[in-house]
């Protein structure tokens, strides 16, 4: 059964490329929630397609510079914004599978997809902190068996299919965590999770990774693309630092997993990136002086209309 929720459709179209948002957007520390639920309703009005977190369970300072994350637990955040939101689709990239219990995820998936009218999309990573690993009790050189595993209980539980419930039944004594999905929640690996792209391919309905170099990013969707075999092609997300420049024609300069540019250079890169076979690209804004609203405001009337365009 291959009926998704209304976010499939909204974040991976048919034709053209969309756009997406990593949230809390340029904040520093925990986000203001008045604040970040007037950015979310503002990028719903521009036609953005979704609005993204990442799952940090402990505050460990990242280097080089020592910056510490703090974080909302991210299905509670996306349902604040899904909650202030309309059509936007939210998204989890990505939850850390091996620090949670599957059952709970499936929960949590379930409520989260039904309060906001089956606009979630669920991503999965394998996480790479070793203090959170020994933390959580759990096995940092496991972390790609113990993925497998749980993504299988979690998908079985996501299931609208009664044949693919029963590894839920078996695991739970026949119980289900809620009652079953109308329609599926798209789950997608981020990053490799240490697994095989032909793991990904067959098990997933998508894949993201971060941004690199054109010729190297062309390649990594080659292989995606041969993984996938002669099946029907699933989605390349790409996450992307976005330093946009107020000059429209600024050139590209590279930043790490990222572009410092002006808006001409990133609509042209965008159609670049796309006709290589990225369905989505999710900008994590830097706050470089601009405001918020500047940003998305300047995206949405000259790069939207173009890099969104359907085949007639």
């Amino acid at each position: 059964m291959n009926h998704f929720n209304a976010a499939r459709a909204r974040v991976f179209p048919q034709h053209g490329l969309s756009l997406g948002l990593m949230t809390p957007v340029a904040a520093h520390g925990l986000a203001d929630v008045a604040e970040a639920q007037r950015i979310a309703r503002l990028a719903d009005d521009l036609g953005f397609a979704a609005l993204w977190t990442r799952d940090v369970p402990l505050m460990v300072p990242q280097e080089p510079d020592a910056i510490t994350s703090a974080l909302d637990d991210p299905f509670l955040w996306l349902a604040l914004l899904a909650g202030a939101t309309t059509r936007i689709a939210v998204g989890t990239a990505a939850v850390v599978l091996p620090l949670r219990q599957p059952l709970h995820v499936a929960k949590s998936a379930l409520s989260l997809d039904r309060i906001s009218g089956g606009r979630f999309v669920l991503g999965l990573g394998s996480g790479d902190r070793p203090e959170e690993f020994a933390a959580f009790g759990e096995d940092l050189e496991g972390r790609a068996a113990t993925f497998r595993e749980r993504w299988a209980l979690l998908r079985a539980a996501l299931s609208p299919d009664e044949a693919e419930r029963a590894r839920l039944r078996d695991a739970t004594g026949g119980f289900d965590v809620l009652p079953a999905a109308q329609a599926r929640i798209p789950m997608l690996v981020v990053g490799t999770a240490r697994q095989s792209l032909q793991w990904i391919a067959r098990e997933a309905e998508g894949w993201a990774t971060y941004h690199r170099e054109e010729a190297a990013q062309e390649g990594r969707i080659g292989l995606w693309q041969q993984a996938q075999g002669a099946a029907e092609a699933k989605p390349f997300v790409q996450s992307m630092l976005l330093d946009l420049q107020a000059d429209p024609q600024a050139p590209a300069e590279a930043l790490p997993l990222g572009l410092k540019v002006g808006r001409d250079g990133l609509r042209a890169y965008l159609q670049r990136v796309h006709a290589q076979g990225v369905a989505h690209v999710l900008f994590n804004l830097v706050d470089s002086g601009r405001t918020v609203d500047e940003v998305l405001g300047e995206i949405a009337t000259h790069i939207l209309p173009v890099v969104a365009a359907r085949d007639p």
